[in-house]
């Protein structure tokens, strides 16, 4: 039973350690991307796609009992539900929008294609979850 609380533990430290990194990841991303002369569809797709990696880690430190394709499709049904909030406006809303925080976080622009990157980020960050792994590591 301490075994399996201390592979919780660690993959909960994991999550945060790699929820930080892909923040970092898409900051810079979005801060350098051009300046290194990144194509347009990797910094702006890329982003996107960090961001929602970053949902999902976010879900996963929430509901860290939940298995991982079923944080997937809660950060899938929340990172869509944001862009869809896009097609919202207000004088306050799209203020906000216009700050840095505010296109970070909700973003500017609705895009069909922003949920095909949505759906890739949360992927890969499922595939990589360290709870993931963990679990597969108790059945053996």
């Amino acid at each position: 039973m301490l075994e399996f609380i201390q592979m919780r533990t660690q993959a909960q430290f994991l999550r945060l350690a790699a929820l930080l990194v892909v923040i970092v990841l898409g900051l810079a991303l979005r801060r350098f991307g051009y300046a290194i002369d990144l194509p347009f569809i990797v910094v702006k797709y890329g982003g996107s796609a960090l961001w929602a990696a970053m949902v999902y880690l976010l879900v996963a430190l929430f509901v860290a009992r939940a298995r991982p394709a079923i944080i997937a499709v809660m950060a899938l049904f929340i990172a869509i539900a944001v862009e869809l909030f896009r097609l919202y406006h207000t004088p306050w809303l799209d203020a906000f929008r216009l700050t840095t925080a505010g296109a970070l976080l909700l973003g500017r622009i609705f895009s069909l294609w922003n949920m095909l990157a949505y759906a890739i980020g949360i992927a890969a960050a499922c595939a990589c979850d360290p709870a993931r792994r963990a679990a597969f590591g108790r059945r053996r």
